[in-house]
């Protein structure tokens, strides 16, 4: 069952989108993402587009291999994760929904790892819970997120 966290932005939805499509920014705003960068070129985010992320937890290191599934401006943004070039760890997948006062922003994680890979995450990172894990970093995630698209224009 995908994990699903959503929170209210005092924001566009494009505004928002912008800020989650650029990947190179996703180290501000995910507690375990340190940092993303393009891999194909022209960079950005458009569908099949490949970036590579580095991950940290308690002061293990990982690099993952992500493809863009979707890039609709204001819309939706997702992207499959790789591990090792070939295993299947999970997709990504952000949703925005203009409200009165902003957007409404869904961040959802489906884990599509097999039974091997789910055993030696918990022995090499020691999470024994992805699901529960992964709810309390989305809802930091998207914490800072609503911080950085609520800042007023100019004073960033």
């Amino acid at each position: 069952m995908p994990v699903t966290v959503t929170t209210r932005i005092a924001a566009t939805p494009e505004v928002v989108w912008d800020l989650v499509a650029d990947v190179t920014r996703m180290g501000q705003w995910s507690p375990e993402t340190t940092r993303c960068r393009w891999l194909t070129e022209p960079p950005g985010p458009r569908e099949g587009a490949r970036f590579a992320g580095t991950n940290a937890y308690r002061g293990r290191r990982w690099r993952t291999e992500c493809t863009v599934r979707t890039a609709d401006r204001g819309r939706e943004f997702s992207f499959d994760v790789i591990g090792a070039g070939f295993l299947k760890v999970a997709r990504w997948t952000y949703t925005f929904r203009s409200i009165d006062d902003g957007c409404e922003v869904t961040e959802t994680y489906t884990d599509r790892r097999g039974p091997a890979l789910k055993l030696f995450g918990i022995a090499t990172l020691g999470i024994t819970d992805r699901d529960a894990h992964n709810r309390r970093t989305m809802i930091e995630t998207l914490d800072r997120l609503r911080v950085a698209a609520e800042v007023p224009a100019g004073a960033a």
